[in-house]
């Protein structure tokens, strides 16, 4: 009877193990989606643009040396009033069912985002297939399905790219950031903070960037480049900055890994170049005369990487004015950045979460008319300590 038991035991326990297939999905039954564009067609409807990978193209692609096996990627759109309908309309284009775990990007068109990304992220989030470290870009000029169907030279799916182009440009640049869905996501969630988003633009003929011709030229016709930061309150973009408040918002966020800066010396504008190596931020909340205020302290170090006018880079007396001036430089791009978005009343810096954590009896009084009341009357005091490391291997500029 014991013996039985056992048995009977046994092959219940194989039986529940056992059934872990009633799932599956075969790969040759799989569209995998690589990224996904949204866009608002003339009636108010979404469109939903699907990046699809071929896998034999993409395969005969690196065997073969080029584009000789065709393309890599195919593009399907769909409409619909949500974008659950659109995802489930597309699916009466493909002879395969579309699988959102290898999603990697999501480029929003400009249209979408001014109008609000509550219902797109409500969407992204609920599905468990979907990444939420997806990469994060906005479209800007251009639409969200064009930016896709740029074909790209080097990367042979546009999407990894972008994604690749976004990762590198933050290291060394310093004017880009690298926003994920998530990331996004709790911006839109988090009463003192809003989200920063990269853009992406077309340079070139977006109708010529579609064909096989644009990866078999040494000068494509389009090409896919990062341009700007869109500062978002809330879920809606309100305002777009480049250059120097681009890179000034990113001093504040402590995102500056690498970057260059050039100042004027002696009456010469962009005369020496200054390459950081490392930099530390730190937002600290004070409290005056009744009101919150921030410090904001930047430490930099880093390296001549060019001059341009006569200097003595051996003379420690012309060094120690060097960092001076480069951290006024630094002051005045920070400072801008503040002024810019104080004026759209979007706090992108994250001072209402240093406040919170520092005074939360406090944050619980003010937090609701944060953006409106307080953050654009706030008072931001920025100090920046630089400092020069290295002037490379020559002292004396050739200038005399």
């Amino acid at each position: 009877m014991k013996r039985s038991i056992a048995m009977f035991v046994s092959f219940f326990v194989c039986a529940l193990l056992l059934a872990g297939c009633w799932s599956k999905k075969e790969l040759p039954d799989l569209a995998f989606v690589i990224a996904v564009g949204l866009d608002k067609t003339e009636d108010g409807r979404y469109l939903a643009s699907f990046q699809v990978v071929n896998p034999g193209n993409v395969a005969g692609a690196t065997q073969r040396g080029g584009g000789a096996a065709g393309v890599p990627v195919s593009m399907y759109t769909s409409t619909g009033d949500t974008l659950v309908e659109a995802s489930r309309k597309a699916s009466k284009k493909l002879s395969r069912i579309l699988y959102y775990g290898h999603t990697n990007l999501v480029v929003i068109s400009e249209e979408v985002a001014r109008e609000g990304l509550n219902d797109v992220f409500d969407a992204v989030e609920r599905n468990h297939q979907f990444r939420p470290t997806a990469q994060l870009v906005i479209a800007h000029g251009h639409s969200a399905k064009e930016v896709l169907s740029v074909l790209t030279p080097i990367d042979k799916i546009s999407a990894n790219q972008i994604i690749k182009t976004l990762e590198f440009s933050e290291m060394s640049r310093g004017q880009t950031i690298n926003t994920d869905v998530w990331g996004a996501i709790r911006g839109l969630t988090s009463s003192g903070r809003n989200t920063v988003v990269t853009g992406v633009v077309i340079e070139g003929n977006p109708q010529q960037g579609k064909r096989q011709t644009n990866v078999q030229s040494s000068v494509p016709d389009a090409r896919i480049s990062l341009d700007g930061l869109a500062l978002f309150k809330k879920d809606r973009l309100v305002r777009w900055v480049n250059g120097s408040t681009e890179r000034g918002v990113l001093w504040v966020l402590d995102r500056i890994k690498q970057t260059n800066i050039t100042i004027p010396w002696n009456g010469k504008k962009e005369a020496i170049g200054y390459r950081t190596v490392r930099v530390k931020t730190e937002v600290k909340p004070q409290w005056k005369k009744g009101r919150p205020s921030i410090l904001v302290h930047i430490q930099t170090e880093g390296d001549i990487s060019e001059a341009y006018v006569p200097i003595r880079l051996d003379d420690y007396r012309q060094l120690f004015q060097l960092e001076k001036a480069i951290g006024r430089d630094i002051e005045r791009e920070v400072k801008q950045a503040i002024e810019t978005a104080q004026h759209e009343k979007t706090d992108v810096f994250g001072f209402g979460e240093a406040v919170h954590r520092a005074h939360p009896r406090l944050w619980k009084r003010i937090k609701k008319e944060w953006d409106d009341r307080y953050f654009p009357h706030l008072q931001v005091t920025v100090k920046v300590d630089a400092y020069i490391r290295r002037t490379g291997l020559r002292n004396t500029p050739y200038i005399k």
